[in-house]
């Protein structure tokens, strides 16, 4: 070999060894990225006070959100660099599946949250579904702890902030006005209503009653005295100092707002469409129904699966018919369910409490089944109310507020019980299973409980995850051992063909020009609920579009990936397991549930390899 040989030799020898000594990539540990997306989240949360007295934390106690443009641009900005952080900062590839999944949903969260932007003023700001001039008072009533003397005085600083928050997204309101957007005229005849509840009796008016915060301050301020951490004239200072937050920062701004609604009155419509009426609307719609079923699913698309699932349901119900003996069709059956006697509970004081204890019966017997079908259980306990008076509506939907991730508020399902007769029997059964276990308690206290991912995914609630889990807990609680009675199992039935009908109806409303009259025809025609009942259903899907569509979408992708696993792994299949790989990421969007199952799928596949 020559010399210029023998030198290219050695050369190429250098190189071939630098090759193979060069270190391959090293994976990024969980712990690097999580403490990232804590860190950040941390920061996300101390723009929210009134998250973090969710979460059952005290900081900022004494703040509410500001409500403005201007704070959720703020808001967005820092999402924005966040992401852009996210992306420098950390080499996808090399991070594990289930980071992979934390990343996907951090840019998830933010790529809708800049999609809403365009359509921030075409979101009714005050409805009679989830407003903030209800919610409000409800958060400082049964969120806000009064502890220690500080925590009263965070309280009465909250009630004067109250009145600065009513103003701003009354300023608000008065924009989408202007930019021509106005809801149905019920939506404000409720709200006015509702508003009017929260200034009537004492500390605002002479008379026996109390207005629900002062009934709420007094018991506070009492609970402080009697455990001795504040003196008797402590006590009475405290109760002045809410007495004139009560009358001179909250009552003014409620008395605003009140005069306000009022004078729109004569500019709403009475028999309005869907929101495909507005300018934008389509758009609108077709992003309200992406955010609700995390979906591309289109609004003709899900319309056709609706009817689809109401015939299916109505053989079902045929079925139940038959094995009870009734004579007659299935309107017939309908009509017989909606008003025989023994189907409701007296529109009595007695009735109402019998209504609570019944439903927390049925929670304690499927509570102690819950091992046997579920790996992962939920800590936090659960209890049943009724609906505070100032926000009760007759035949409104029963509904579910989480407790506190450390336990110290458990979780509660909330019923309307103001009118008995739109609160038949029959369905009680299954929207305790739908609220409490094993649907949204058990999967939001399980989220909120999870230690094995970042902090942000404990607290996420993907409309088409956390509701379409709540309708498969229904179905599931009768492989459980539930409805024994076949009344109540038809129930369930009338429950889940709910759901469907919603399909129909609110794309119905908005996307295919249908009138409430409509809306409640077609359910009227196709299920066993109560008229009032429908009609609150109805005005619901008019103000929050889209959102109703989530539970049934979501049910079906759930039953499907079970299906899919019963499928591919035959007697490998352990429905346990199956509903740990569910619940133990929190909520997701179905696209990365799906992602998340067959990865799983996969992996039971190879563990006898």
């Amino acid at each position: 070999m020559n010399r210029k040989s023998l030198v290219t030799s050695l050369l190429l020898a250098l190189v071939f060894l630098a090759a193979c000594s060069k270190p391959e990539p090293k994976t990024i540990p969980d712990s690097e990225i999580n403490a990232w997306f804590d860190a950040k989240y941390e920061e996300l949360l101390q723009m929210s006070p009134l998250q973090l007295t969710t979460q059952g934390r005290k900081d900022r106690y004494g703040e509410i959100d500001d409500m403005s443009e201007a704070a959720e641009d703020k808001r967005l900005a820092w999402m924005e660099s966040s992401v852009t952080e996210l992306e420098s900062k950390f080499d996808y590839n090399l991070l594990s599946p289930q980071a992979k999944v934390s990343y996907d949903l951090w840019k998830y969260q933010y790529e809708m949250e800049k999609g809403e932007v365009q359509f921030r003023r075409m979101n009714y700001v005050f409805n009679q579904m989830g407003g903030v001039h209800t919610m409000l008072p409800t958060m400082l009533i049964n969120f806000h702890k009064v502890d220690e003397s500080s925590d009263m005085e965070a309280l009465i600083s909250r009630i004067k902030e109250s009145g600065r928050a009513i103003g701003q997204l009354l300023e608000r309101a008065k924009l989408q006005t202007e930019a021509g957007i106005r809801p149905p005229k019920f939506a404000y005849e409720y709200v006015i209503q509702q508003s009017k509840a929260l200034i009537q009796g004492q500390p605002f008016s002479e008379g026996p009653d109390n207005a629900p915060l002062w009934t709420d301050a007094l018991s506070k301020i009492e609970k402080l005295e009697t455990e001795g951490k504040i003196t008797a004239e402590q006590a009475e200072q405290f109760k002045t100092s809410a007495k004139e937050a009560l009358q001179n920062e909250f009552k003014p701004a409620y008395e605003n707002l009140i005069a306000w609604l009022e004078s729109e009155l004569p500019y709403l419509e009475e028999s309005p469409t869907g929101v495909s009426r507005h300018e934008m609307g389509n758009a609108l719609y077709a992003h309200r129904l992406k955010a609700s079923t995390t979906t591309s699913l289109t609004a003709e698309e899900i319309h056709q699966i609706g009817l689809n699932e109401v015939k299916r349901i109505q053989q079902e119900m045929l079925a139940i018919k038959d094995q009870v003996g009734f004579e007659g069709d299935l309107q017939e059956f309908f009509k017989f369910v909606n008003s025989d006697p023994q189907f409701f509970f007296p529109n009595t004081d007695e009735g109402r409490q019998a209504y609570l204890d019944e439903s927390t019966a049925y929670l304690d017997a499927i509570k102690a089944k819950l091992p046997e079908f579920f790996g992962i259980l939920p800590k936090a306990d659960l209890v049943v109310k009724r609906v505070e008076a100032f926000r009760e509506q007759d035949g409104a939907p029963q509904h579910y507020n989480q407790g506190t991730p450390d336990g110290s508020r458990p979780g509660t399902y909330y019923v309307h019980l103001s009118d008995m007769n739109a609160m038949p029997k029959s369905t009680m059964e299954g929207v305790a299973y739908h609220e409490g276990n094993p649907g949204h308690h058990m999967q939001i206290s399980i989220a909120q409980e999870l230690e094995s991912v970042p902090k942000f995914r404990t607290q996420m609630g993907f409309n088409a995850y956390v509701e379409g889990w709540a309708l498969y807990a229904e179905a599931l609680a009768k492989e459980m051992g539930g409805y024994q009675n076949p009344y109540y199992d038809f129930g369930r039935l009338v429950n889940e063909i709910w759901r469907a009908i919603r399909l129909v109806t609110d794309t119905g409303l908005h996307a295919k020009g249908w009138t409430e009259a409509d809306a409640i025809q077609y359910f009227s025609e196709n299920s066993s609920i109560a008229p009032g009942a429908i009609q609150a259903e109805v005005r619901r899907y008019m103000v929050i579009p889209g959102q109703a569509t989530g539970y049934k979408i979501g049910m079906l992708k759930i039953q499907e990936l079970r299906k899919l696993a019963e499928t591919e792994l035959g007697d490998k299949f352990d429905l346990k397991a199956f509903h740990d790989t569910v619940l133990g990421g929190g909520a997701l969007p179905l696209d990365i549930l799906e992602k998340v199952v067959k990865e799983w799928i996969d992996e039971v596949k190879g563990s006898d390899k």
